[in-house]
């Protein structure tokens, strides 16, 4: 009678685990090999640098901001606006042998200069290279004692091949998405890296929730292969899995377009990793633990019996 718990149309996933396998070895390998290459473009927050905050009068046009900048000798600034539209973040690369107080009051003047009319520091901040070294390494290490913790609980919690399918798929989007972000050279600054962690738990909260299924599965489909279990479990939490991407999704989306330059590397990064992570928990998670031999007498608690339990009580 168990059998008709099964869904009416259960989705071969397992079917298609081979490709998968190969598609996401491509992917890590293009991503390792353009880390390897072009590595990752730091933002100023790992490489130091200036960041100026200034007032203006009345809203500021940041193409003729960075049309300024770049006649005052500062091609390389970032402008972006910060709260309103006539508040105005720049921020600037080191330059060798020169203050940032310097530099700021050097961007003030070029902008007081132009045609923008009043114009006023509101702030001013100078974030050395060693600072942004330690932020980098920092950051690197918060992650890789994300995924250590996370071993751990799945262990406790489930099995360990299942363990070690869920720490293989967080590290494999990981990858990835620090891949997009090499190959393309998009900047990696500390939203990117809060973005990352996000990543590591939103996949794993999704791969959880296959797991649990995975678990009630074999203990009541007692006839069903590991592949079968697996594509069942998959399908009866495939329309919670599009209904959570899709919302967040929705909501990055949004953050994206309308959130400003500001936080384009957080919101580009969760969308990269809400993709990959959806794929990774379908044919990197659940597909390696059948590939590791997962049965259902993994999933069953050894009962261990009690000394004297068979003996007759006595009258």
């Amino acid at each position: 009678m168990f059998e008709l718990i099964r869904a009416k149309q259960t989705i071969p996933f397992m079917r298609y685990s081979k490709p998968a396998y190969w598609f996401s070895i491509v992917l890590i390998v293009g991503s390792l090999l353009s880390l390897s290459i072009n590595w990752l473009n730091w933002g100023l927050d790992f490489t130091g640098g200036t960041l100026i905050e200034v007032g203006f009068e009345q809203p500021a046009n940041l193409p003729d901001v960075r049309v300024t900048l770049a006649d005052a000798g500062f091609p390389d600034a970032i402008v972006q606006h910060f709260g309103s539209s006539r508040d105005v973040m720049v921020r600037l690369a080191p330059r060798e042998g020169v203050k940032g107080e310097v530099i700021g009051n050097q961007v003030l003047d070029a902008l007081q200069h132009g045609s923008f009319g009043q114009v006023d520091m509101r702030r001013i901040e100078f974030v050395g290279p060693n600072v942004g070294a330690e932020l980098a390494e920092d950051g690197g290490l918060a992650i890789i004692l994300a995924l250590v913790c996370i071993l751990v609980y799945v262990s406790a919690r489930f099995e360990w091949r299942l363990a070690m399918g869920a720490v293989l798929a967080l590290a494999h989007d990981v990858i990835i998405t620090l891949g997009v972000f090499s190959f393309f050279k998009l900047e990696v600054d500390l939203t990117v890296l809060a973005a990352l962690l996000a990543v590591v738990g939103y996949s794993l909260n999704d791969t959880i929730v296959v797991f649990d299924r995975i678990r009630e599965n074999f203990r009541l489909l007692v006839t069903a292969t590991p592949e079968d279990i697996v594509n069942e479990s998959l399908t009866q939490t495939l329309s919670r899995t599009l209904i959570t991407s899709g919302t967040t999704i929705f909501v990055l989306v949004s953050l994206f377009i309308v959130g400003g330059a500001i936080i384009h590397g957080f919101a580009t990064a969760l969308l990269i990793g809400i993709f990959i992570g959806t794929y990774s928990s379908i044919y990197v998670a659940s597909a390696l633990a059948v590939k590791l031999g997962i049965n259902r007498e993994h999933m069953i608690p050894v009962v261990v019996e009690k000394e004297g339990a068979d003996q007759e009580p006595l009258l």
